[in-house]
C-alpha cells in the first residue's frame, strides 16, 4: 500500500528559514510543524483496519528511538495529524520546543487493527534545529531584526586593532554553506562526552547550554578532536598562518575531510568566528564581541601584574599575566534554567584555549549580566570573564636585590570599547555598558567588593610630573615619529632619568623584538614640557613586525623622589595597504563572473611568494591565485579569476593577501546576485 515518502523539503525548508541550506535535504527547526506527503498504491489507509504511525531513530546507532503519537500528544511529546486525498495523505508533523537537536531518521509504518506492522517505508533522514523563532524554545529571540543578523546573516565584521584605533575584519560566517550542518552535528558526534556515553550526549543536546559548552571545547583542539589548533609564536610554516584566513568553511570543511584532524593554526578571532558559524548553523543566535585591553589573570587575583628591572626588561617568570591588545569571544541567546532567575539573555562563550574550566579547555556559557552584577559564583567561569573585563594593570619595577617597588597603577586600563557589529549595518556597536558599570561610578565600587576584588590604592602623593606618548598616523613600510612628553605640573624644576623603547609585539603582548631605544637625562622646567621624539624607522623595525602588525612603545620615567618611577605604553597599530577588486559583468546564479583584484606595494622592498585567496558564501568556495612573480617597491599588481555565483542576494567576497614581507592585506566586493532567469 505504501509507495514513498514525498518529504516536501523546498516548502518546509522555506517555511523553516532554512532554504539556504539545501533544497535537497529537510532540515527543519523544533517546536514548529512540518509536511510531508505519503503516496499510496490504491486508496489511503483506512481505520479501523487499518492505521499510521510514525517512528523517528536519532544518533549514530539509533540509540533515540521515538515513536510519534497519532493523536495530539502531551506537551513536550512529538504527534502528528493526517488528511487524505485519492491516494495520497498529508501527514503534519510536530516537534516538542525541547526535543534533542540532531539528525533524525523517519519511518512511516502500516499497522493492522491489533498493532502489527504490515509495512514500512524507507527510513528517511532530516535534521532538526533550534528554533529562534519559537516561544517555547529556550533559545526564542523575539525580535525579527536581531534574529535577521544573529541567525540568518552570513557575512560579519570582527573586531581588531587596538582600543583607541579600531579596526575592522569582514568575514565569511557561511552557516548555510553546502554540507556545513553536517559538520556541525560531526563536531558534536566527536566530543569526549559523545565519545563516552553517545546516548546521553545525544538526550543532552535538547539543552543549549550544555551544546554551547561543548562547542566552545570542541573548536580548540586543545583536549580532543577539536577543530582548530591555536598557536601565537609566528611559526606557521606547517600550516596557514592565523591572519590569513577569511572565513569558517574552509576550516570546517579541512577538518571533516581530514578525518577530524585538527586544522593549523587559529588565533581568538578566528576560534570565536567558526564558533559564531557552528552556533548560528544549530539555531542558537549568537555576535562575536571583542573586548579592547583585555586581561589575562593566570593566578585569578584580578591583577594583572607586569614586572620590568631596572634596565626596562620584562622579568616576569612562568605563565604571566597578560594584556591583549583585544580579545575576541562569542554571546549566544538563551535562557537559564540552570540559575535563578534573571541570567536570561546573552552568554559568554569563548573558544580560545585560555584556562581549564572543569578541567577542559573551554569557557561558559557566563550571563553577561553576571560579569557586569560581580556574580561570579555564576556557572560557568565567571571570575575570568570578569577579571577579562575589570582587572587592574600593576606595573613593578624589581631591584637587583630581589626587591619590588610598585610603579604603577591603572585600574581604568582593561575591558574597553567592548564592540559588535550592529544589527543595523556595517558598523560597530559598543556593549561595554552591558559589561561594566562606568568607570569610578559607585556602582562599580559596589560590583568590586562583591566580586572580592580588593580596590587597590596608589602608593602616597600623585607625582608632579605626568608622562604621554602620542604619535601621528603610522602607515605599514614608512618612517614615523612617537613624541614622548613630559609635564611637569609642580613648581620647581625636577630632574629625570627616560627611557623610550619600542618593540615588535603581538596582539597578545609576545614580543617579537625590539625596533629601537633611546635613554635622555632630563630637567623639566616647573609648570612646562619636554617633549622627546623618537623616529621610528622602517629598517629597524620591518624585519622583526608579527603578523598583527603592532608596535608598542614604552616610556619609564625616573626620579629621585619617593613615587620614582612612571611608566606608559602605547599600541601603535600600522595602516595596512587595502586590495582593490573591480567585478565585471552582471552577477546572475550559475552565470560566469570576472573579478579583477589590485594592490599596490607600500614597502621599500620586493614581495616574493605573494598569493591571493577569494571565497564567499553564496558565490565560490576557496580559491588561491599566485601573484605573477616578484612585486618590487611601490609596484602594481592585478590578478583575475572567475567564478559563478551559487545562490541569488547580497553577497561578500573577501579576499587576503599574503606574502614574504606584507601579511594579512584584506579586501571586500558586494555583489548582488539575481536569480537565473527561465
Amino acid at each position: 500500500v505504501l509507495q514513498g515518502v514525498d518529504l516536501q523539503c523546498r516548502i518546509n525548508n522555506y517555511s523553516h528559514r532554512t532554504e539556504e541550506m539545501d533544497a535537497e535535504q529537510l532540515v527543519v527547526r523544533r517546536g514548529q510543524p512540518f509536511f510531508l506527503l505519503l503516496q499510496c498504491t490504491e486508496g489511503p489507509p483506512q481505520p479501523p483496519d487499518h492505521q499510521l504511525a510514525l517512528v523517528l531513530h536519532l544518533g549514530k546507532k539509533d540509540e533515540v528511538v521515538v515513536r510519534v503519537s497519532g493523536s495530539r500528544a502531551a506537551h513536550g511529546q512529538w504527534w502528528f495529524s493526517e488528511q487524505t486525498a485519492q491516494s495520497e495523505v498529508l501527514l503534519s508533523v510536530h516537534s516538542p520546543a525541547d526535543a534533542p537537536v540532531g539528525l533524525y531518521n523517519l519511518t512511516v509504518l502500516l499497522l493492522s487493527a491489533e498493532g502489527h506492522i504490515m509495512e514500512k517505508t524507507t527510513p528517511h533522514s532530516f535534521f532538526l534545529l533550534y528554533n529562534p523563532w519559537c516561544p517555547e524554545d529556550s533559545v526564542y529571540m523575539p525580535d525579527e531584526d536581531l534574529l535577521q543578523e544573529y541567525i540568518l546573516n552570513e557575512n560579519g565584521i570582527l573586531y581588531q586593532g587596538s582600543w583607541d584605533q579600531i579596526t575592522s575584519l569582514p568575514w565569511n560566517f557561511g552557516q548555510f554553506e553546502k554540507g556545513v550542518v553536517d559538520i556541525c552535528f560531526e563536531i558534536l558526534d566527536n566530543s569526549p562526552a559523545a565519545l563516552k556515553n553517545s546516548q546521553m550526549d545525544i538526550s543532552n543536546r535538547a539543552d543549549a547550554v550544555y551544546v554551547s559548552r561543548t562547542i566552545t571545547a570542541m573548536v580548540n583542539a586543545n583536549d580532543d578532536r577539536g577543530v582548530v589548533s591555536g598557536r601565537w609564536d609566528g611559526e606557521y610554516g606547517d600550516g596557514v598562518a592565523p591572519t590569513r584566513w577569511t572565513g569558517s568553511v574552509p576550516i570546517l570543511r579541512r577538518w571533516s575531510e581530514g578525518g577530524a584532524e585538527r586544522v593549523r593554526y587559529g588565533q581568538c578571532w578566528v576560534f570565536s568566528a567558526v564558533a559564531c558559524t557552528i552556533l548560528r548553523c544549530l539555531g542558537i543566535p549568537t555576535r562575536c564581541v571583542t573586548n579592547y585591553s583585555s586581561a589575562h589573570d593566570t593566578d585569578g587575583n584580578i591583577s594583572v601584574d607586569y614586572l620590568f628591572n631596572e634596565q626596562l626588561e620584562n622579568v616576569s617568570q612562568g605563565r604571566k599575566d597578560m594584556i591583549w591588545n583585544f580579545h575576541s569571544w562569542v554571546e549566544s541567546w538563551m535562557s537559564r534554567e540552570d540559575l535563578p532567575k534573571g541570567y536570561d539573555g546573552w552568554q559568554v562563550l569563548d573558544p580560545t584555549p585560555q584556562e581549564r574550566s572543569d578541567g577542559v579547555f573551554c569557557c561558559g556559557p557566563c550571563p553577561v549580566r553576571a560579569v557586569r552584577e560581580g556574580e561570579v559564583a555564576m556557572k560557568y567561569d565567571a571570575p575570568f570573564v570578569f577579571s577579562e573585563v575589570n582587572a587592574d594593570l600593576i606595573c613593578w619595577i624589581v631591584h637587583p636585590d630581589g626587591n619590588r617597588t610598585q610603579a604603577s597603577l591603572n585600574s581604568w586600563t582593561v575591558g574597553r570599547n567592548i564592540s559588535t557589529k550592529s544589527v543595523h549595518g556595517e558598523y560597530r556597536e559598543d556593549i561595554t555598558a552591558e559589561y561594566k558599570y562606568p568607570e569610578g561610578s559607585m556602582k562599580e565600587r559596589e560590583v568590586y567588593e562583591k566580586a572580592g576584588k580588593k580596590l587597590a590604592k596608589q602608593n602616597g602623593a600623585p607625582s608632579q610630573l605626568h608622562l604621554s606618548i602620542k604619535h601621528a598616523q603610522a602607515v605599514h613600510g614608512t618612517d614615523f615619529d612617537v613624541i614622548v612628553e613630559v609635564h611637569n605640573v609642580g613648581g620647581e624644576d625636577t630632574l629625570a632619568h627616560l627611557t623610550v623603547m619600542s618593540n615588535a609585539v603581538t596582539y597578545n603582548s609576545l614580543h617579537r623584538g625590539e625596533c629601537q631605544r633611546k635613554t635622555a637625562e632630563l630637567t623639566v622646567p616647573a609648570r612646562k614640557a619636554h617633549k622627546e621624539v623618537i623616529r621610528l624607522l622602517y629598517d629597524h623595525y620591518g624585519a622583526c613586525i608579527s603578523e598583527h602588525h603592532l608596535i608598542r612603545v614604552t616610556a619609564l620615567l625616573q626620579t629621585s623622589g619617593p613615587h620614582n618611577i612612571i611608566l606608559q605604553e602605547v599600541n601603535i597599530p600600522l595602516k595596512m595597504p587595502k586590495l582593490h577588486i573591480k567585478v565585471i559583468g552582471e552577477a546572475v546564479v550559475s552565470r560566469k563572473l570576472t573579478a579583477i583584484i589590485s594592490l599596490t606595494n607600500p614597502l621599500p622592498v620586493t614581495l616574493r611568494r605573494g598569493v591571493f585567496t577569494v571565497e564567499g558564501a553564496g558565490l565560490t568556495e576557496e580559491q588561491q591565485i599566485h601573484s605573477p612573480g616578484e612585486i618590487g617597491p611601490g609596484q602594481y599588481v592585478a590578478v583575475k579569476f572567475s567564478f559563478k555565483p551559487i545562490r541569488a542576494g547580497l553577497r561578500k567576497l573577501l579576499v587576503d593577501f599574503d606574502s614574504d614581507r606584507l601579511r594579512d592585506v584584506k579586501g571586500e566586493a558586494t555583489i548582488i546576485v539575481q536569480k537565473k532567469k527561465l
